[in-house]
């Protein structure tokens, strides 16, 4: 019997991904997804300071 068959099995290395080159399509995703992060930030943010989150809407009428 060998030192390790009762024991657990160590996992094996995932192999380490290739760097590759990206192209226009690609950055101007990533660049309007870092955008949209953005807005949703300065929303939360608006959210938590108990403001308004939109400056128009619908008003009421005092007749």
């Amino acid at each position: 019997m060998s030192g390790r068959e009762g024991g657990k099995k160590k996992p094996l290395k995932a192999p380490k991904k290739e760097k590759r080159e990206m192209d226009d399509d690609e950055i101007a995703a990533k660049q309007k997804q870092k955008e949209e992060q953005k807005k949703l930030n300065e929303m939360k943010a608006k959210a938590a300071k108990g403001g308004p989150l939109t400056g128009g809407g619908i008003k009421k009428s005092k007749k």
